[in-house]
């Protein structure tokens, strides 16, 4: 007895047909979407006295920094996150996520002069607390690995981030700015 052209051809058919759902089910069409194997904590802000250590990162599509040039469709993507050893808060956002998914985007505290808004930035080290002073300007950039569908992508990313920053440093009574760099590569979990 010989096997019928028919049947494989229809069984070749079904598979393809699965790998295309498959594929806009990942939305990027391939393994490329995800946080590529980034641990949930690591995002460092500190020198060689200051540590403080951010994970447990989120983002989602809230528009809170929208970029009126930016193609329709695209809305700005909110990236937040906490202190992993103390209490603070990151928060950051990316007015173009579309070209978040390929390029380095500076960093900035002028949502019209920065791709990547560094929002917020608290913490506690040393006895003592800080917060992002405002009237320095980050420097540095920020990209991601594994952005799918301009942050709209159920699997989350990368987030690698290579910048400084000052912080206004409260101990006790005494209060200061500190210059810090901003450095890590962390895993950015869906909202």
């Amino acid at each position: 007895m010989s096997r019928s052209p028919f049947r494989s051809s229809t069984s070749l058919a079904l598979l393809a047909l699965a790998v295309a759902v498959a594929a806009t089910t990942i939305g990027c069409g391939d393994d490329d979407c995800g946080p590529q194997g980034a641990p949930t904590s690591g995002l460092v802000a500190g020198d060689d006295q200051i540590t403080i250590t951010y994970g447990n990162l989120t983002a989602g599509l809230n528009n809170d920094c929208p970029d009126a040039d930016a193609p329709d469709g695209i809305v700005s993507m909110t990236i937040m996150g906490q202190q992993t050893d103390g209490t603070g808060l990151l928060t950051l956002c990316v007015s173009r996520p579309d070209r978040f998914a390929s390029e380095e985007l500076g960093l900035g505290n002028d949502v019209a002069a920065s791709d990547v808004h560094v929002v917020d930035v608290t913490g506690s080290a040393n006895n003592c607390t800080f917060r992002l002073d405002t009237t320095r300007p980050p420097t540095g950039t920020a990209s991601s690995d594994g952005l799918c569908n301009n942050g709209a992508g159920t699997e989350g990313f990368a987030l690698v981030v290579d910048g400084a920053l000052s912080l206004q440093r409260t101990c006790g009574t005494t209060v200061d700015s500190v210059s810090v760099t901003l450095r890590g590569r962390v895993a950015v979990a869906a909202q």
